[in-house]
């Protein structure tokens, strides 16, 4: 099927600074002999990147530093097909995350606002047919302002998990969380329509905290989990979009995650919607 959707991701951008080690260390202990990864990430970005490559028309509202780290990510944007008109460079520094990746794929993951504090929509017109998709490594101020202003469907990651202004929970047409983030916030409870991952198990729709449609997990072997959440939301923002049942979306959405935990960056090579349906 061909893709005929504009999307806007208002979110973050970072610089993605990668240990890769056998095991995760807990709390005060140094796990050595990892693997040092340097990459594109911030949950908007991948967002975007991941839409890009599936084939919806995508833009960028964000802001990177004047570093060359802000130059990289830019960059690695544009190369995923991604209208970056929207990115601003301010004067300081690149948001960057610092992640630890264990021999399974699980993470674990510290993340420095830099740049992404400033994100702005002053300047930022949204047409009443574009989709609008956003996360909270953004100001939940920006976040309650897109709910304001944007006009068409209006889709909120909420992770990480932070109450959410009541505004943004009515408003919102999507809201896409995990397991732990659904169980952090009840007030998903009463929100319109909110998709909630469980990892291996699949996922579900949830209308008013009623489940409308259900999807298993692909089985796979993951390399690396940072980015298989991001590159769902991008799928499932454009399956519903798209027309696709509640069901048909999940699936496509899974599928989708699954193929994105099998390559090691947060931006994943992903090939283009119609294979994953």
């Amino acid at each position: 099927m061909d893709i005929d959707l504009d999307l806007t991701v208002v979110g973050s951008i970072n610089a993605d600074i990668t240990a890769l080690v056998h095991r995760l260390p807990v709390a005060g202990e140094t796990v050595g002999g990892g693997r040092l990864v340097h990459g594109a990430g911030g949950k908007g970005a991948n967002q975007a990147a991941a839409a890009a490559r599936l084939g919806a028309r995508t833009r960028m509202v964000g802001a990177v530093g004047s570093d060359a780290a802000g130059r990289e990510m830019t960059g690695a944007l544009a190369v995923a097909g991604v209208d970056i008109s929207g990115v601003e460079v301010i004067d300081g520094e690149t948001g960057t995350a610092l992640i630890m990746v264990d021999a399974h794929g699980e993470n674990l993951i510290a993340v420095c606002e830099g740049a992404n504090a400033r994100v702005s929509i002053d300047e930022i017109e949204f047409a009443a047919t574009e989709t609008v998709l956003t996360q909270l490594e953004i100001s939940l101020d920006l976040v309650t302002a897109l709910a304001k202003k944007v006009r068409g469907y209006f889709v909120v990651n909420a992770a990480p998990a932070l109450t959410l202004p009541a505004e943004v929970v009515e408003r919102a047409d999507l809201i896409i969380v995990n397991e732990a983030e659904y169980d952090l916030l009840p007030q998903l409870e009463t929100a319109a329509l909110v998709a909630v991952t469980y990892g291996a198990e699949g996922s579900t729709l949830l209308e008013r905290g009623r489940q409308v449609a259900f999807a298993p997990a692909l089985p796979t072997s993951p390399v690396s989990t940072v980015g298989a959440g991001d590159a769902f939301c991008a799928a499932l923002t454009i399956a519903l979009r798209s027309g696709l049942s509640f069901e048909e979306s999940l699936r496509a959405a899974n599928a989708v995650g699954a193929a994105a935990v099998l390559d090691p960056s947060t931006q994943p090579e992903l090939e283009t919607f119609e294979r994953y349906l």
